[in-house]
């Protein structure tokens, strides 16, 4: 297989894992053909090397940078916009686990928080249900935001070895 068929093999590929993670697959081709792109690209770069239209590029770019995945760049002397992507892996999968955490763990932290406070006959058998379900979920959910924190915080070589310790 030669290097343009791989590189395509692999967008595709990105993309569809992307998707499988509620990534939207767009976004997450174009990332991929940062990830592999030796130098920053512009809009149009990414436009005609995916097929897609400005609109979508721009609005994924930007959606990218959100995420803080893709940085602009300005290079002297020209007016357009380059993009980048940051090729170290660790970083990319530190910078997920943060925006995940934010935009899904923390929300359900914040509301099982509240529900805590929940008030009930403690003999009911429907409100002690209740309370054991949030009461473990919240457990999980607490120890899954301390594993993401611990993550984020770590260097690479530290962190996977502290997960290696715990399955030996």
């Amino acid at each position: 297989m030669q290097l343009p068929e791989a590189k395509n093999k692999f967008i595709e590929a990105w993309g569809k894992l992307g998707s499988e993670w509620g990534i939207n697959r767009t976004m997450a081709q174009v990332h991929a053909l940062l990830l592999v792109s030796p130098e920053a690209l512009t809009t149009e770069e990414v436009m005609e090397q995916l097929s897609i239209s400005r609109g979508n590029a721009n609005m994924t770019l930007r959606d990218l940078m959100d995420w803080g995945l893709v940085e602009k760049q300005h290079k002297a002397g020209e007016r357009k916009e380059y993009y980048f992507a940051d090729k170290d892996t660790w970083t990319i999968a530190r910078q997920v686990a943060k925006e995940r955490k934010k935009r899904e763990l923390d929300p359900v932290l914040k509301v099982l928080n509240e529900l805590a406070a929940v008030e009930g006959d403690q003999k009911d058998p429907a409100f002690k249900t209740f309370k054991k379900s949030l009461t473990d979920i919240n457990k999980l959910a607490t120890n899954v935001n301390r594993t993401l924190e611990t993550m984020i915080k770590a260097e690479e070589n530290w962190f996977w070895g502290s997960i290696f310790k715990m399955f030996k």
